[in-house]
């Protein structure tokens, strides 16, 4: 994971490259230099801020990041599937997940910044809104891009590090492929299964078919079958999110959550039916 050192604020960013293979690199460099330009601004106004990366100041921290995050968010290669108002969901269902299973199981330690980090972070580097090339170890870099990032804005190496090892696990995708890195990363890093089922439950209910409809207007995803395609999905991936989940308010959620896309799915046939018995 850990294939960047840090040499400096803007130390990981590329120069500007008129090649569109790594158009999407200049735009993190934006972010990044307005951020800290604004940063520096503020501190020549008034008195100096205390080092984010003190372990006193994690509000400092968590506020530059979700500035970070809304402006890399707004990046036009995201649509309103993916997008600010989608992290904030998630991090308001995390820490409401937060709250309950600390209350649940006194007995396991959940850091609540690393669950604010992880949630708002969570989307950084997505493997679906990247361009088709990315240079191993170059600022857009999936596998470094929420330490480092995480670095630059004043988070220490090790929590970074920890933010990034959780990020690179939420995906349903990643599950999918090696469920067992997913449970070792689990047992060591508890904050997790907070935030993957935050994430998992914001794909779930209303909110989650307005993103799956979204989400496949958005890519182009045109089949003979139209919108059909995307019922599809329900079955294919949203309804098995409910058996995939790791705490015990999550699970309650999605069970809520499910059921009401199962309404849904009923409303479609019946409202589909005509056209389906045409047997096109």
């Amino acid at each position: 994971m850990d294939l960047l050192l840090h040499h400096g604020a803007t130390s990981f960013l590329p120069q500007l490259s008129p090649d569109p293979k790594v158009a999407h690199f200049s735009q993190v460099t934006h972010i990044m230099e307005d951020l800290i330009a604004s940063t520096k601004s503020q501190s020549a106004t008034g008195p100096p801020p205390e080092p984010a990366s003190s372990p006193s100041s994690p509000a400092a921290l968590i506020t530059r990041v979700k500035e970070f995050v809304k402006k890399y968010m707004s990046q036009p290669q995201y649509d309103a599937s993916h997008d600010y108002n989608h992290i904030l969901r998630v991090l308001a269902l995390a820490e409401h997940i937060l709250s309950i299973e600390q209350a649940a199981n006194p007995s396991v330690f959940y850091d609540p910044t690393i669950v604010t980090l992880a949630a708002l972070m969570h989307d950084v580097g997505d493997h679906k809104y990247q361009p088709t090339t990315i240079l191993p170890g170059g600022s857009d870099d999936p596998i470094t891009l929420v330490k480092t990032t995480l670095i630059d804005l004043g988070a220490p190496l090790c929590q970074a590090r920890y933010v990034q090892t959780i990020v690179k696990s939420v995906s349903y995708s990643h599950e999918i492929r090696d469920p067992a890195h997913v449970r070792g990363v689990l047992l060591q890093h508890p904050e997790l299964a907070i935030v993957q089922d935050a994430d998992r439950l914001d794909a779930l209910g209303a909110v989650g078919i307005g993103r799956t409809f979204t989400y496949t207007g958005a890519k182009g995803q045109r089949t003979d079958d139209g919108m059909q395609e995307t019922i599809r999905h329900f079955e294919q991936k949203l309804e098995r999110l409910v058996g995939m989940m790791k705490t015990g308010e999550g699970k309650r959620l999605a069970k809520e959550r499910t059921q009401r896309l199962k309404v849904f799915q009923e409303w479609w046939e019946e409202e589909n039916g005509m056209l389906m018995n045409m047997g096109r």
